[in-house]
C-alpha cells in the first residue's frame, strides 16, 4: 500500500478532506500541533489481532487507550491482542505509525469507538510517514463500515 492508495481511496469514496504534511514529531501531543488539531481529534489506527490470521481495526480518539474488556465483549471473543509492527503491515499493507482505514482490504471489520461520532473533524494517517488526512467523522465512518461501539477508556485511567 502507500499514501496513493489511501487517498484514492478517499477520493473515490467522494469525501471532502484536506491533506496535512507534518515533520515527524515525538509523541501524540506535538503530532497534534503539528496538524494543526487536538490530540482527542487524532483517531489512532490501531490492528487487533482477533485469530491465527484475522484482524480487525480499531480508531481510537488520541486521548484514549483501547478498553480490551468491551472489545472482546463487543466482538465475542476470550483472546485478542495487539498486532506486531509486522502483522499489521501483512494485515493493512502500511507500516505502523502510518496506518489508516482508507485503501484496505474491505474485508477487515473497522470498529470505531462511538465517542467520536458527530464530533467533526477528525484526522487519520494517510500511509505514509508524515501525511495525515483530515475528514468529518461521519464521513469516515460511512466510508470504511466502521461500527461505532464504546470500546475505550481515558489513557492513564484504571485498567
Amino acid at each position: 500500500m502507500s499514501e496513493t492508495s489511501a487517498l484514492e481511496a478517499v477520493v473515490a469514496a467522494g469525501i471532502d478532506h484536506r491533506v496535512v504534511r507534518f515533520e515527524p514529531a515525538r509523541d501524540l501531543a506535538e503530532a497534534a500541533v503539528r496538524r494543526g488539531t487536538t490530540v482527542d481529534r487524532i483517531l489512532k489506527t490501531m490492528v487487533v489481532r482477533t485469530g491465527e490470521d484475522t484482524y480487525v481495526i480499531v480508531l481510537v480518539p488520541g486521548d484514549r487507550v483501547i478498553d480490551w474488556g468491551a472489545l472482546r465483549d463487543h466482538l465475542g471473543l476470550r483472546r485478542l491482542a495487539l498486532a506486531d509492527a509486522d502483522q499489521a503491515y501483512e494485515a493493512t499493507g502500511y507500516r505502523r505509525g502510518t496506518i489508516t482505514p482508507f485503501g484496505v482490504d474491505p474485508a477487515l471489520v473497522v470498529v470505531v469507538d462511538a465517542g467520536v461520532t458527530g464530533r467533526g473533524e477528525v484526522s487519520v494517517g494517510a500511509g505514509v510517514a508524515g501525511t495525515a488526512i483530515h475528514l468529518d467523522v461521519d464521513d469516515l465512518i460511512n466510508a470504511v463500515g466502521a461500527v461505532p461501539v464504546h470500546i475505550t477508556k481515558p489513557a492513564g485511567g484504571p485498567r
